[in-house]
């Protein structure tokens, strides 16, 4: 199980997010919902302990989160990638096995096979002596997934991995997350869909700056719920 307790964070003294607690039991596809700034974003990377919390407790199988990074796969935004960089889909995706085969050393059988069956997986074998910059924004979020998958971690987390895809990438992404599932893998998700995506989540976080409401989509959207947490100009025409 996934606990967060009383997560807070502050940016010089403004507070960015104030005491969100949650829990996620494995073998879950859990939605982060919320609008702009509204700490979606701060809230996974202070669970990672990329950004300084305040207070509160993560823990994942009892354990504080942060000793257990070699469980994690983090896919940032893309915005994020300087994608200049002189670097291949597949060096990208063996980057993965960095850690477990050693700092230094060259990557054995194994690690190559993982790499290669991650790339068939998502559909990029084609693309692996690509430069990631000639790459489409559904093919550079493939190459992102594809390197999740090659950590073989239990805990998969994603910021806004369908913002500019095409609906194969879309589609490719949501049947993999289900094998995750059934493997027992959680997937954390930030997205800003409020749309038809959401029947693919088991479980829903509703975000701004504060936990606004957790549960099932059946359970958590209302109109009040939505409103306090996208503020009364919401279209709820637009919520599936």
């Amino acid at each position: 199980m996934l606990r967060v307790q009383d997560l807070s964070v502050n940016y010089q003294g403004v507070p960015a997010l104030t005491g969100v607690s949650f829990t996620v039991n494995p073998g879950s596809l859990v939605g982060i919902l919320g609008p702009n700034g509204a700490g979606k974003s701060t809230l996974v990377k202070a669970m990672l302990g990329l950004v300084r919390s305040t207070q509160g407790l993560v823990d994942y199988h009892n354990q504080p989160l942060q000793r257990q990074l070699n469980q994690i796969a983090y896919v940032p935004q893309r915005s994020q990638i300087d994608w200049d960089y002189p670097v291949t889909v597949a060096q990208v995706v063996m980057m993965a096995r960095t850690v477990p085969t050693g700092w230094g050393r060259s990557p054995g059988r194994q690690a190559r096979l993982l790499v290669r069956e991650a790339l068939l997986r998502v559909g990029m074998e084609n693309y692996s002596d690509r430069q990631i910059g000639e790459l489409s924004g559904g093919q550079q979020q493939r190459m992102f997934l594809a390197r999740s998958l090659a950590t073989q971690a239990s805990l998969l987390f994603f910021d806004e991995p369908f913002s500019g895809i095409d609906r194969q990438t879309e589609e490719i992404m949501f049947d993999i997350f289900t094998e995750l599932k059934a493997a027992g893998k959680t997937i954390l998700v930030i997205s800003h869909d409020l749309g038809e995506s959401l029947k693919n989540y088991d479980y829903l976080l509703m975000l701004n700056k504060e936990l606004i409401a957790a549960g099932t989509k059946q359970e958590i959207f209302n109109k009040a719920n939505l409103h306090k947490c996208y503020g009364r100009n919401l279209n709820m025409s637009m919520v599936c």
